[in-house]
């Protein structure tokens, strides 16, 4: 058969060409949106959210010499048979997305785990809604597996793990010790008698947490406290708190956080000596302001890695209040049944500060002494997901009815609940750095 070959003039061959390459840029341009739906209503973005884009996580190297935010962890392919699915997550950022239903519930209840305290066992209490149970984290563009006991103990296994901080930080704990309910454990406190350790002999793998709700060295104030609603506490914002900072090198992972507890009023000292206060009511002390103690203390924190740790920092970010109709002492509530979603709400004011100080110190800690040792830190950015969920906090159910409380406690969690995915994606986390190639450094 004879085959007819069409010729175009030169003319008309340059017009096809570009009619055609038309065709395909107006064709891959809404096919990417399509998979990239964040993009569409994505606004310029604020401060908070400019960090979050660009310090997900770091780790540096003493042999490089530029400044290098390592890949990612959540930006390789991910296969593992521990997991429920086979994932493929390139360029996905965890930590923005939606709540979006999801109808399998918690992984536990109150029942089959002992390690809730009355104020978060909101189901004990009768929360009256119980749809806050059930709903998941979904980042825009891939998925967050499910928490694996197995998975999470196969990574962990022969290591150790810190919590450093506040009731918050005893709050994660406590979940990972219920997501972990179904395996056997010792517990048992450390020499100062205080100190809570939790050893899962099976995995020979350690959890302690260390009460710090400062982070650095404090002393209880014995002055009468007069007008003010709490006792003042003295914060030495440039000297540990030994109780943990002494004990850090002995771990794998330490993750700390703090925030809450600086509302309190405050004596701040440097080099022993008053510098001022926040909320002291003395008219003979310089008022600096909260955030004053709470960047020095974070810096403080960060040092104490610098000097003989060789593990990896986790910072989990600030977590969210939300009170309604007033302030905790003013009658403010949290009856809200559902999450927001991200265009409904948005960080700002306190919590936004309290949000770019800890980013700020997180980066200083990381680019200087952090670089030079070649120390490993990495964000735990749990602001914004927890942001969206007002419908999570006890409220008036963390407490016996009979008692007739008048304050709500729209800080703290309901277990299980929200806090459960601060652990998914820790383990999330932990699961890519297993699984970075060994001769990749940071």
């Amino acid at each position: 058969m004879k085959t007819h070959v069409i010729e175009f003039p030169q003319k008309s061959q340059k017009q096809f060409f570009l009619v055609i390459l038309t065709l395909i840029v107006l064709t891959v341009i809404p096919l990417y949106l399509f998979d990239n739906p964040s993009l569409l209503h994505q606004k310029n973005p604020s401060p908070a959210t400019f960090l979050s884009d660009n310090i997900t996580t770091f780790s540096f190297s003493a042999t490089n010499n530029s400044i290098e935010a390592t890949k990612k962890l959540d930006e390789e392919d991910v296969v593992s048979e521990d997991f429920s699915e086979t994932m493929l997550v390139k360029k996905c950022d965890l930590f923005k997305g939606e709540w979006i239903p999801s109808p399998e519930g918690p992984y536990y209840t109150n029942e089959t785990c002992g390690e809730i305290y009355d104020h978060q066992n909101c189901l004990k209490f009768g929360k009256p809604d119980t749809g806050f149970l059930k709903w998941r984290w979904k980042p825009y563009d891939c998925e967050l597996p499910r928490f694996s006991p197995s998975s999470f103990l196969k990574i962990v296994k022969g290591k150790s793990m810190a919590f450093v901080g506040d009731s918050m930080s005893r709050n994660q704990l406590q979940s990972l010790l219920c997501l972990l309910s179904s395996v056997p454990v010792e517990v048992s406190y450390l020499p100062d008698g205080k100190t809570k350790r939790w050893l899962y002999t099976n995995y020979n793998f350690t959890i302690v947490f260390f009460w710090s709700p400062h982070l650095v060295k404090t002393i209880e104030d014995d002055r009468p406290k007069g007008p003010l609603l709490f006792p003042l506490v003295n914060v030495y914002v440039d000297e540990f708190d030994d109780t943990w900072t002494n004990q850090i090198h002995r771990f794998d992972y330490v993750i700390i956080s703090a925030a809450q507890w600086f509302w309190r009023p405050s004596v701040f000292y440097e080099n022993g000596q008053v510098v001022g206060c926040f909320d002291c009511k003395d008219n003979n002390i310089t008022d600096l302001t909260l955030f004053y103690g709470y960047k020095r203390a974070f810096k403080t924190a960060f040092r104490a890695f610098n000097q003989n740790f060789k593990g990896m920092t986790f910072l989990r970010s600030y977590s969210p209040g939300h009170f309604d109709n007033g302030a905790w002492n003013e009658g403010g509530t949290c009856t809200r049944t559902r999450p927001y979603t991200s265009n409904e709400t948005k960080l700002e004011g306190f919590g936004q500060q309290f949000y770019l100080t800890q980013l700020e110190e997180f980066m200083a800690a990381a680019q200087g002494d952090g670089k030079k040792r070649g120390l490993k830190f990495r964000l735990l950015d749990t602001t914004q997901a927890m942001l969206l969920r007002p419908d999570g906090h006890p409220g008036r159910y963390g407490y016996p009815p009979e008692e007739k409380r008048t304050t709500s406690d729209c800080v703290h969690w309901c277990l299980p609940g929200p806090t459960d995915t601060w652990n998914e994606l820790l383990l999330h986390m932990l699961k890519m750095e297993s699984e970075r190639p060994s001769d990749v450094k940071d």
